[in-house]
Parts: C-alpha cells; sequence; structure tokens
C-alpha cells in the first residue's frame, strides 16, 4: 500500500442533525468562529452533538486570520483585523444560548498586537465564569512569546484545563510549526501553569510528520517532566497541497500502543489517542475521566 494514499479508516462522515444546526445557526448569529469549522476538524458534528459525554464546541477568539504561518494548519495567515471589543461578551452570551456543558476556547496568534490578546483571552473566560459558574472551561492557547506575565494573565482567570499544544516533536518544530515557535518555549508554558496553578494541563501531538517512535517516546516522557496532565495523540491530514505533505498514516494499532505507554508507563491522568483524535476531541469527556482517576 501506497503509504502516502489515505487508508480507509480515515474515512469522515460529514457533521449533520439538529444539534449541528441549531449551533451553527447561534454562531452566525453572534458573528462567531469555532476552529472546529475554520480548521475542518473531522470531529466536528461529533463534539457539537455530545454524544457519549458532554456537549463541546471550540470557539477560537481574536479573529479569524493568524500571524504566523504554521505549514500544518488551514487557519489563514496576514491581514489581521483589530480585536473586537465585543467578541468575550457574544461568546459568553452564544455559550449560554447553546447550553454547552464544557466550552474549549482557542485562538490563532496575535504577535502584532501589544499584549499578543492574552487580556483579551482571559476576559472572555471571565465572562463565561460569570453566566455559567458550573460550566467547565478549557482553553488552548498560543504560547504568547514566552513572555511568563501574559501567560499569568490566562491563569488568574481560573479555567478548568489549559492546553498549549507542542504538535510534533522535538527535531521537527520547524518545518511543522513557524520559526517563532518552539519546544522549549512550549514546554516553558506547560511548565509555567504546573508551577504557578492547580489547573489541569494539556497538550497534542501529530503523527505521521517524519517522527520517529523513540521521539514521540522522548517527547511524551519530556511532556511528563514539565507535569502536563492530559494527552492527545493524532493522524496529521494534509489540508492543501501547498501545506505539509503526509510522511506515513499511522495505523490505529499504533496510536493504541502510544495510548498504553501514556497511560499506564508515563502515568498520564487520561490520553486520547487515534487517527481521527484532535486537540479538543470529546474535550469535556477526557476531562471528567482524567478528574475522576485523580480524585
Amino acid at each position: 500500500m501506497n503509504s502516502t494514499r489515505k487508508p480507509e479508516w480515515l474515512r469522515i462522515r460529514p457533521p449533520s442533525g439538529e444539534r449541528f444546526t441549531e449551533i451553527k445557526e447561534t454562531l452566525r448569529d453572534h458573528d462567531l468562529h469555532t476552529v472546529c469549522e475554520e480548521a475542518n476538524c473531522p470531529n466536528l458534528g461529533e463534539c457539537w452533538s455530545g454524544r457519549d459525554g458532554p456537549g463541546t464546541a471550540t470557539f477560537m477568539l481574536l479573529g479569524d486570520r493568524c500571524s504566523r504561518g504554521c505549514n500544518f494548519c488551514d487557519v489563514e495567515t496576514g491581514g489581521m483585523d483589530p480585536l473586537d471589543p465585543d467578541e468575550p461578551t457574544n461568546v459568553a452570551e452564544a455559550v449560554a444560548k447553546i447550553g454547552l456543558d464544557y466550552v474549549v476556547l482557542t485562538s490563532v496568534d496575535r504577535d502584532d498586537l501589544a499584549g499578543q490578546g492574552a487580556s483579551h483571552f482571559a476576559e472572555t473566560i471571565r465572562q463565561i465564569k460569570e453566566r455559567q459558574p458550573d460550566i467547565l472551561v478549557e482553553v488552548l492557547i498560543p504560547d504568547f512569546q514566552g513572555e511568563e506575565h501574559l501567560v499569568r494573565q490566562i491563569i488568574e482567570a481560573e479555567p478548568d484545563v489549559i492546553a498549549h499544544n507542542v504538535e510534533t516533536v522535538s527535531r521537527l518544530q520547524w518545518p511543522v510549526r513557524d520559526r517563532r515557535a518552539s519546544y522549549e518555549q512550549s514546554l516553558s508554558v506547560l511548565r509555567q501553569i504546573e508551577q504557578e496553578s492547580d489547573i489541569y494541563t494539556k497538550t497534542s501531538l501529530m503523527l505521521g510528520v517524519g517522527e520517529y517512535h523513540h521521539e514521540v517516546y522522548q517527547t511524551l516522557r519530556d511532556l511528563r517532566s514539565v507535569g502536563v496532565d492530559v494527552v492527545t495523540l493524532g493522524q496529521y491530514l494534509q489540508p492543501s497541497r501547498s501545506h505539509l505533505e503526509v510522511a506515513k498514516f499511522v495505523h490505529p494499532h499504533v496510536f493504541d500502543t502510544w495510548e498504553r505507554v501514556a497511560e499506564e508507563e508515563l502515568e498520564f491522568l487520561y490520553c486520547a489517542s487515534g487517527p481521527m483524535v484532535r486537540s479538543s476531541y470529546r474535550a469535556g469527556e477526557l476531562f471528567v475521566k482524567a478528574h475522576l482517576r485523580e480524585s
């Protein structure tokens, strides 16, 4: 089999259903973006429906254009607009209207802004919590160029989970990620969260970009060494011909092995690992399971 021909286990069912339509209409009414849509996530319908777990949607803050140009990502680069001052309120109102149990907030990188949008991000967390004190909020944050005072703004807003993705192994940070990102910088962000709070930490790895098994293992060890609680692993899929090519389609059995290694040997609280898993895949369900295991 050609290693770069998409195998049968990567078939994607298009999203549908009443719940999917309801959420999509609410997002349009509030002029909001989700990374679920912008990044063409294959699990969009499943997560929005809340099947087998809390209903989850991932809102993308700070606009829909990014200041960085990572070679794996389908979000557009450049031409960023000024921040919408009403976005924190609009997101909080949409979350309340939809009735989500668990919300994920992420954002594009905004290196062009003073403060890189950290205070705007933190304000959105606070407004959601003010309206729904019992809702669980996960944030998937940029590296904020490793500036500790900006990461601290997110910590002080008190989300339930803070995620930051290393994306790939150390050797492949470039060409996978923008040159302004780095493995050590990402580890420093995760380390700071663990040292300065009791908030759960989480990260994600893509497989199939040219990594070796020993590099994945070392990455998992590095992540545990800085206190990461939850890790997800998924198959990289090329968004278009202009993006990074897939080096290999990794068999589901390999993902199963990494899940066992992460949980049983390296003692992550929880690991979701599979070809179609993405950073926010069933995020609410993972949080609940991780929390129960710890308690």
